[in-house]
């Protein structure tokens, strides 16, 4: 896998300098390293370990590391202010008191609400007082609080409304070195986000997420933004065509209940070179149905149920 991907190594050998080599060696090797640690099954934390604690908050990433995620996933969004804030919706209504879009509000107005506490009422299962008033977090934080210790799957939400979304991520992720030491992957819906981003650093591996659904016949399956055909059409030439800018896909599993993929989209795919990383996956049968089917990594709220699963 990953051989589309230009290798530093050839960067090594046209830039020259002794002072230049040992770091642009040390970061090829961090570089080598996540694509290789990506070949092994990665846990992904959805949101972190969004089924325990409110997504997007400390409690919830803190909880995912301390149950052995590989990755934090994250969202991202722009405030009116032009922050990267991590959240899932582009409304502030389901995860907050505030009402409305993100982009319309600024980081100060963001900050005064309370991204808690709809979780206590959704989920008194995993109910804690300590979640109440948690606020909307930026990037900028999440990243000062784990620094280089942790890997980022970032997803660029509603790129079409941050038209400088991904100039902003990737010049943040560089200035924090998080690109070079291998500590970053980006995700998106969107393929035009996922070309742009390629085109800004191509060293970033990158995960082309997909959405099938039956379509106005109620019965053939469609991917929502036209990548693909139904699964059941895909061709190789397709998932050449996303492995020309991307280094995955992220299929959903089930819809209204149903697979609408299997072992044999997961083969094409890695015959292909790509990488399968499925979303968002829950329930202990569907794990162990994925992992037997050989997928690359599952997105779940619950990284300690996915952990006890691959301990069986």
């Amino acid at each position: 896998m990953f051989s589309h991907r230009p290798a530093l190594s050839s960067t090594l050998a046209l830039l020259g300098g002794a002072t230049l080599m040992a770091p642009l060696a040390a970061q090829a090797d961090a570089l080598e390293q996540q694509r290789q640690d990506l070949e092994g099954f990665q846990v992904i934390a959805h949101r972190g370990a969004s089924g325990h604690a409110p997504e997007h908050t400390w409690p919830a990433y803190d909880q995912a590391l301390a149950m052995g995620a590989d990755y934090l996933e994250l969202d991202v969004h722009m405030s009116a202010d032009g922050r990267l804030v991590a959240i899932h919706d582009t409304t502030l209504d389901r995860t907050t008191e505030g009402q409305g879009p993100v982009k319309e509000r600024s980081l100060d107005e963001l900050k005064t609400l309370d991204a808690g506490s709809w979780f206590n009422e959704a989920h008194p299962e995993h109910a804690d007082d300590a979640y109440a008033g948690a606020e909307i977090l930026t990037l900028d934080e999440v990243i000062d609080r784990y620094g280089q210790d942790v890997r980022y799957y970032i997803e660029t939400k509603s790129p079409k409304d941050y038209p400088e979304l991904q100039d902003a991520l990737v010049s943040k992720l560089e200035a924090e070195g998080l690109v070079q030491s291998g500590s970053v992957v980006i995700q998106s819906f969107s393929q035009t986000s996922l070309k742009e981003v390629h085109d800004l650093n191509p060293d970033i591996p990158l995960v082309q997420l997909l959405w099938y659904s039956p379509g106005e016949d109620g019965q053939t399956l469609e991917e929502w933004t036209g990548v693909t055909p139904s699964p059941a059409d895909i061709t190789d030439a397709d998932f050449q065509a996303i492995a020309d800018y991307a280094d995955g896909v992220g299929p959903n599993y089930l819809y209204d209940g149903q697979p609408v993929i299997d072992a044999d989209f997961i083969d094409q795919a890695h015959a292909n070179g790509l990488l399968v990383h499925v979303y968002t996956i829950n329930e202990k049968d569907q794990m162990r149905q994925l992992l037997d089917w050989g997928v690359d990594g599952l997105f779940t709220n619950f990284p300690d149920r996915l952990k006890d699963v691959r301990e069986e």
